[in-house]
Parts: C-alpha cells; structure tokens; sequence
C-alpha cells in the first residue's frame, strides 16, 4: 500500500501544505535537502514502525522507491524527532471520528489500555489507552503515555449522554466524577474491595454480604453510595450495584486465575478473592427508570469488543512489536502503528462504500456522456 496506493492513502489526510506545515513546527522536517516533504518522511516512518522494515532495508527501500536517498544513521535522526508529529497526525485523525452525539439517546464508549513492553523488558514502559465507539466498531481516542500514565476514566473526554463501559482497572473515584461532571454516565466493573461504597443507612456497605443473598440465576441491584473523599474533594456520589452469580465452570476458572495471579506475586489470596470470584459486580450511574438492572449487565458484555481491537491491533499491525529501545524512536514506532491503523479503517471503510472500483467517481452532471447515434 506504500508504494502502489499511496495516492490513496494521502487523500485521508491533511493536505500537503498543512503537513508541511505542523512537521516544520514541531521539528520533524527542518532541512529539505534529502526528505523533501512531510508526506515522503510519513512514508518513511510508516516503513520503517508500520512495516516493521530494518532502518538499512528502509533507506534501501526509499532509494528503489524513490522517497528519498539517506543512510541509515540519517534516517534514524529524522525518526527520532517525528514522534509529536505523528502524534498531530493521530489527533487530526480522531477529531474526524468525533461528531456530535445523536440527542436523547446513550452511545456507548468503550475504555480500555493495553501495555507495550521494549525488547528485554518484561514490564510496563509504554501504555495505550484507547477510547471505543461502539455504535461505529471505531477507535476514537487515543492516548500514549509511559508507565507512570495510570489507567482512569478523568482522562478521557465525553459527551452528555454517552456512556464510558470500563473494566475494573477503572474502578476509582476520581475517574467516575470525571464522568459525571461531563454529564455522562458510566459502566464499570468493581471488586469487593477496590471501591468504597455505602449503603443506604449511612454504614459502610459490605459487598460480601450482598453477593451471598443473590439468586442463582437472576441479577439483582442495590442503591448505594461511592464514598466522598476529603483528600481529594471529592463527595460521595450515588450509583447503582448491579451483581449476578457465574456459572460453576466460569467461577471455577475465575478463582483459577486469581490462585495462580496471586502465585506470581509471591502472596497467598484473601479467602474473599476467592469467595467474589463467582459474581460479576457492575457500578453504574444510569437511573432505574431508563435501565433494568439486567440490562446494565447486559450492556457491560459489550465491553469484550474493545478486547478485540486491542487483539487485532497486537495480531494484525504487531502493536506489541517493538524493536527500539530509545523513548523517541519508540514513540515514532508506536504512532505510525497508530495511525496505520486509523488509516487502514477509513480505506476499507471508503473501499467498501464504493466498491468495487474502490473510490468515489465524479458527479454525473460533471462527466460529458457522448451518447451513441440512434439507428434510423
């Protein structure tokens, strides 16, 4: 696609002088002797972090391609300084999957973040948070941090209306007022002890003891209170508890992995673990009158779907692919992959509207029609 529908690609995004423009800005394009234009160095760094092309086979490339003749010391320096501006680019891309929310009704936002480790690490040092919309099946946040970039959901913006589905990572005060204060509303899922509640009679809320009174097979609610918090300002803020009893082979599954997580670490698991592993608990802000309790849950099941992208993104486009040590040239790496991805979603989308010639033909009143002479 770099080489033989490039044109293609080029047409989704900015327009060249645009380009230009933000790379001088942001100092990835300052001389013009060898790379001659943003969109010659965004096809390098896309061969080099998307194709995952050696840097020599890249500048090999780019001399048979003709893109741009440079060693491979040179182009390692314009990568290493490309990264904001591609970062630019992932924006530009996103703001264009942003419209505004359809009135009176819920559109579901999926939050979720996956790690990237440098080669040799098995830790965090990179970390993708990523914002679903899943009335599209399209990425439409995104945000790369370091390792210290923690998941919540204040770092994400909202419409009034939508509503932020998070796993358990989520659970934290200050994420779910964040919500809230944009209008919104959210779906996460709690432990029985990452999140404080209250009950309705002012005392601490024990999630044990509602979790031992649930049905085998229905879901069931309780009205409760995410406690306030003096240390960061934060009142108490009230929320639905919607909870339901897994199967006997899920729950068995859940407590294996929470037994061999807790092996990892060295620590032996509260018998509570174990006890909450056959429950699902969901803490949602919607009001009973818009949504059952059943349907809450329900809604949360939704949550796999940014699973998968985060799957196709590791499979497809080797998002968990880093070759570079260095921060600035991994950055580079990760937002060409990004934007790849972005790019691949808006040419399939275009492919398949205007199939199957693949692109948008001109109007009929602007293409002149020489009609063939009628027989006498």
């Amino acid at each position: 696609m770099l080489e033989y529908q490039w044109p293609c690609l080029l047409a989704l995004l900015p327009p060249e002088a645009q380009l230009d423009e933000a790379a001088r800005r942001m100092g990835a394009l300052r001389r013009r002797r060898v790379v001659r234009s943003a969109s010659a160095l965004l096809r390098l760094c896309l061969a080099y972090g998307f194709c995952d092309m050696p840097l020599r086979q890249t500048a090999a490339w780019a001399h048979v391609a003709n893109v741009a003749e440079l060693s491979d010391v040179a182009l390692l320096k314009r990568l290493r300084t490309a990264g904001d501006w591609l970062g630019w680019l992932v924006g530009v891309k996103l703001a264009e999957r942003a419209p505004p929310p359809p009135a009176a009704t819920h559109r579901l936002r999926l939050f979720d973040a996956t790690v990237v480790s440098r080669p040799g690490s098995k830790g965090t040092d990179w970390r993708v948070h990523l914002g679903f919309d899943l009335s599209r099946l399209a990425i439409d946040q995104l945000e790369l941090t370091d390792a210290s970039g923690g998941e919540s959901l204040a770092r994400f913006s909202l419409c009034p209306g939508q509503v932020a589905v998070a796993d358990r990572g989520y659970a934290h005060r200050r994420g779910l007022h964040g919500v809230r204060a944009q209008e919104a509303h959210f779906i996460v899922r709690i432990n029985w002890q990452n999140l404080p509640l209250v009950g309705p009679s002012g005392v601490r809320f024990d999630p044990m003891g509602f979790l031992r009174g649930l049905p085998d097979t229905a879901a069931a609610e309780q009205d409760v209170l995410v406690a306030p918090s003096a240390r960061e300002g934060l009142p108490e803020l009230p929320a639905r508890l919607a909870a339901v009893r897994k199967s006997e082979p899920a729950a068995r599954a859940a407590r294996k992995t929470a037994l061999h997580e807790a092996a990892k670490k060295g620590r032996t698991p509260d018998a509570r673990t174990l006890e909450s592993a056959a429950y699902v608990m969901v803490l949602a802000s919607l009001p009973r009158e818009e949504i059952s309790c059943a349907e809450i849950l329900e809604l949360y099941r939704f949550r796999w779907q940014i699973e998968l992208a985060f799957k196709r993104l590791k499979s497809l486009l080797h998002l968990d692919h880093l070759p570079a040590r260095d921060p600035p040239l991994a950055r580079t790496i990760l937002y060409a992959k990004l934007l790849a991805a972005l790019l691949l979603d808006d040419f399939t989308d275009r492919f398949l509207a205007f199939s199957p010639w693949g692109y948008r033909l001109a109007h009929p009143s602007a293409v002149p029609v020489a009609h063939p002479a009628r027989p006498a």
